[in-house]
């Protein structure tokens, strides 16, 4: 098998799946799936599918293409904002997307009366963690500009929080959020299909509360693949944390000193590296460095420690036991370094214990 690889437990992912599946829709929540981690994998899209996912969700609309192609099935949202350069894009392959820009929302009109296909309109509102979305205040005009246009429709609102300034959701920004959907529907005459409360990191607040108001919805990511909750990184009661493995091979294994000899100043990453001498080592170095993965979202194999990473090589303390030059080691992964070895062209993938069938 090549290396390095990331070994990819479908039957993981779709228990974790289906396990938030069947919690939220206890709560009156359903979960739009978020594929964007995995560069809009159809393997793992499929498996959302068969868990009970109501959607899918990428940044991307060239994932979103992806899993077209592949014949994935079900609604697909694009919930990143579209660029004005890919609006024809967007409503050719994605159902509904989010938006925060009028001159995006008129563009999006615009295709989809050209293209004969309706596509629906989430409206992202600001509610403290500074990314995407309009100010409370501006969003009836944004949602009656919505309505007043051909071809687009208003599907719901919506808000992303811990992601720009790590904002946690709580109580009082849910119940904002809830009263801005009432108070549209009331403005506008209409129901709103969605009130999407946000991402992987409201979870805490959804198992914690009695009253979710008008939340009906949650864009989840990172707890589907792996199992853990963003605030605080902590596993998810019954949830797999280990559906993706980093395997790489070691390419030079010595003993050498612990602490570099010479003028230091910074590494080829613009950091300040202090070593210390703690006598001779065995290091090992494995053929991954900072173009395949983030060598600070990775996790060791259990009696090696990470020493460092540079474009093309990670290097380890491997403690008493080294392995030699050819032999592999495991990693576990967090989002960003998961993020990272998906996105990368010399990372290979090896999905295992698939439970949906594949589709064209």
């Amino acid at each position: 098998m090549s290396a390095p690889r990331l070994e990819i437990r479908l039957d993981r992912i779709h228990h974790n799946a289906a396990t938030l599946v069947t919690r939220l829709a206890r709560r009156g929540v359903s979960v739009t799936g978020v594929t964007k981690a995995t560069l809009g994998s159809p393997e793992v899209a499929r498996e959302m599918v068969a868990a009970g996912v109501a959607a899918l969700g990428d940044s991307r609309i060239e994932n979103i293409e992806a899993m077209r192609r592949a014949g994935v099935p079900g609604p697909m949202t694009l919930l990143r904002s579209p660029m004005l350069s890919q609006v024809d894009r967007v409503v050719a392959a994605a159902d509904v997307s989010c938006n925060s820009e009028f001159d995006v929302l008129s563009r999006l009109s615009a295709a989809a009366s050209e293209q004969r296909r309706p596509h629906g309109v989430v409206l992202m509102v600001e509610l403290g963690d500074l990314r995407e979305g309009l100010l409370p205040e501006d969003l009836e005009a944004a949602a009656r500009y919505v309505l007043a246009l051909p071809g687009i429709g208003l599907h719901g609102i919506g808000t992303n929080l811990a992601c720009q300034s790590g904002v946690v959701p709580d109580a009082r920004n849910m119940a904002e959020l809830s009263a801005l959907a009432s108070s549209l529907e009331s403005a506008l005459g209409t129901k709103l299909a969605v009130v999407s409360g946000g991402n992987s990191a409201n979870l805490d607040w959804v198992f914690g509360s009695e009253d979710l108001g008008r939340i009906d919805d949650l864009r989840l990511g990172e707890s589907i693949l792996l199992g853990c909750e963003p605030l605080r990184r902590r596993p998810i009661d019954g949830l797999h944390t280990d559906a993706f493995t980093l395997v790489a091979e070691v390419i030079e294994s010595k003993p050498k000193p612990s602490k570099a000899r010479g003028s230091i100043e910074q590494t080829a990453f613009g950091r300040q590296v202090a070593t210390v001498d703690r006598g001779e080592m065995h290091r090992v170095i494995v053929a991954i460095g900072r173009a395949d993965v983030d060598p600070d979202g990775i996790v060791a194999p259990a009696g090696t420690t990470i020493l460092g990473g540079s474009s093309d090589h990670l290097v380890l303390d491997a403690g008493p036991r080294p392995p030699g030059v050819g032999a592999e080691l495991s990693f576990q992964l967090d989002y960003r370094a998961l993020l990272r070895a998906m996105t990368s062209p010399y990372v290979t993938r090896e999905f295992s214990g698939a439970t949906a069938p594949a589709t064209r």
